[in-house]
């Protein structure tokens, strides 16, 4: 959890107006993530960050790749991604309830973390089908796999030395 120490943004010396923070997200982030669905990556992740006297706005802005396996091959191929999210965190020392589209801060908040953001926001770009034979990529499914999940499926030949089962024989006789 060191590393995602870097993904940390103090806002309590910062003007009111516009600040803009630059990440690298790598693989070295999602290594920090035990159960990630994503393993390699090589993201740019620009933080517009608004302060306001009552909240700040933060506007995300993430662009890269990452490696995924093909849910037809299983190769492993790199998939374009393009995020735009915004998150409102607000200060306040009640309570507001489950509003998970606003985060709370309090007084003694010195910084806020994104990076648990930029986490769930990248996780959530995956797409739910991942092929890498979508129209526009140069690289295509790894035939020889396929070829052997078609011989696996039972979708390849027949096989030539069918025997007579004496028991399927007497269930065609009740035809």
């Amino acid at each position: 959890m060191k590393s995602l120490k870097q993904y940390s943004i103090p806002f309590t010396g910062l003007k009111l107006g516009k600040h803009r923070f630059d990440f690298e997200v790598t693989d070295v982030f999602f290594n920090e993530f035990e159960y990630s669905l994503v393993k390699k990556g090589d993201l740019k992740c620009v933080v517009e960050l608004d302060r306001q006297e009552t909240m700040l706005v933060l506007n995300f802005d993430i662009t890269g790749t990452i490696d995924l396996a093909c849910d037809r091959c299983l190769s492993s191929y790199p998939q374009y991604i393009e995020i735009a999210e915004q998150q409102i965190a607000k200060f306040s020392e009640q309570d507001m309830g489950d509003d998970e589209d606003m985060m709370l801060l309090t007084k003694n908040d010195n910084e806020i973390n994104v990076a648990p953001l930029i986490y769930e926001y990248i996780n959530v770009a995956v797409p739910f089908v991942a092929v890498c034979t979508d129209e526009g990529r140069t690289q295509y499914c790894d035939n020889d796999m396929l070829d052997k999940l078609e011989k696996l499926a039972g979708g390849g030949e027949e096989p030539d030395d069918e025997q007579d089962d004496p028991t399927w024989d007497a269930l065609k006789k009740i035809k």
